[in-house]
C-alpha cells in the first residue's frame, strides 16, 4: 500500500501559530520533487506540542493540499487509547489514507496493553494502521511476537510498520512472521539501505524533508535493485541523517529547511528551542555534501 520516500512533515510555526500558508507549499514542494507518501502530526510535526484542534487542522491541510496525488498517512498516536481514537476518527473522516500510531508512551504498558490498545482502536475505526514503534522516545517497545499478533488478528487494519527500534533483525522477523504483504517501513534514515534489502520498501524520513528528490531517487534505486545507484545516493545522504539528530529533532531539520526552502524558519515550541551553533555548522557542512547549498 505504501512505499518509497515518505517524509515524516515538520509543522512550521509563525509567531507561536501554525504556518497553514508555509505547510502547504511545503506539501506541494514535497510531492513535485518524488516524495510518494506524506506524513503530518508525526514526531517531527511535533505533535506532541499541538492541541487537539491543531493536531487535526495540520492533517486537514495536509489532506486538501495533496488532494489525492499521493496518499497521507495521518499521525495519530497517543499513550491515551481513546485521544488516539479520537484523531483516528477525524483523520478517517477529512480522507487521509492511513494512520500512524505510535506505541503508547509514558505510561510504560506491557505487551498484553499494546495488544489491548491496537486491538481496541482497530475494532472501532475503519482507518488502516501502520504501527509506529520508535522505543527509543516511548520506551515501550513492540516486540516483534507482537507485532505479528497483531497483524495476525487484524489482517485488514494493522497493515505495516514504521520501525525506529534500531534493530534490523526486526525486518526479517515481521517478513517471515507475517509475509511479504506487510509493509516495512524505515524509521531511521541511516538504516533505510540494509532495511530495504531485508524486505522494507521505504521510510518514514526525517530527512525527506530537505532533500526529497534525493531521498526519492534512492528509494527508487532500491526499489530497482540498482545497488550501485543506491549505495551512491546514500554516501551523499548519511551525513545529512546524522545531522538532522545532532541536537533536539526537529531543531536541525527547521534550521535545514531555512537553508534550502524559502519561507520556512526555525521556529518550534517549547521545550524545544533552535538547533546550537555546533549542530548548525553540522547541518551547513552535510547540505553542502549533498549538493544542496
Amino acid at each position: 500500500m505504501f512505499s518509497g520516500s515518505i517524509p515524516a512533515l515538520v509543522t512550521p510555526f509563525r509567531d507561536g501559530a501554525f504556518d497553514e500558508k508555509a505547510f502547504r507549499r511545503l506539501v506541494d514542494w514535497q510531492i513535485e520533487n518524488g516524495s510518494s507518501g506524506l506524513v503530518p502530526c508525526g514526531t517531527t510535526g511535533e505533535a506532541s506540542t499541538l492541541s487537539n484542534a491543531e493536531h487535526h487542522r495540520v492533517i486537514e491541510v495536509c489532506v486538501e493540499q495533496a488532494a489525492g496525488r499521493v496518499p497521507v498517512i495521518a499521525g495519530c498516536g497517543s499513550n491515551d487509547t481513546m485521544n488516539a481514537l479520537l484523531h483516528m476518527n477525524f483523520s478517517k473522516k477529512c480522507g487521509a489514507q492511513a494512520a500512524l500510531c505510535v506505541a503508547p508512551y509514558y505510561n510504560r504498558p506491557s505487551q498484553a496493553g499494546i495488544i489491548a490498545h491496537f486491538s481496541y482502536l482497530a475494532e472501532h475505526n475503519e482507518l488502516p494502521i501502520v504501527l509506529y514503534n520508535v522505543p527509543g522516545r516511548t520506551v515501550t517497545d513492540i516486540l516483534p511476537e507482537t507485532v505479528c499478533e497483531l497483524a495476525k488478528r487484524y489482517p485488514e487494519k494493522i497493515i505495516g510498520i514504521k520501525d525506529a527500534s534500531g534493530d534490523l533483525s526486526r525486518v526479517t522477523d515481521h517478513r517471515m512472521g507475517i509475509g511479504k504483504h506487510f509493509c516495512q517501513l524505515s524509521g531511521d534514515d541511516e538504516l533505510a539501505l540494509p532495511a530495504n534489502a531485508a524486505g522494507s520498501v521505504g521510510c518514514i524520513s526525517v530527512t525527506a524533508n530537505v532533500a526529497p528528490k534525493l531521498c526519492a531517487e534512492f528509494q527508487a534505486a532500491c526499489a530497482a535493485n540498482d545497488l550501485e545507484k543506491a549505495r551512491e545516493l546514500n554516501d551523499k545522504l548519511y551525513p545529512l541523517h546524522y545531522a538532522m539528530f545532532s541536537d533536539a529533532s526537529p531543531a536541525p531539520v527547521k534550521y535545514a529547511l531555512s537553508r534550502v526552502f524559502e519561507g520556512i524558519g526555525d521556529e518550534l515550541r517549547l521545550p524545544l528551542v533552535p538547533a546550537s551553533a555546533e549542530a548548525r555548522a553540522k547541518v551547513d557542512a552535510a547540505l553542502e555534501h549533498a549538493g544542496l547549498i
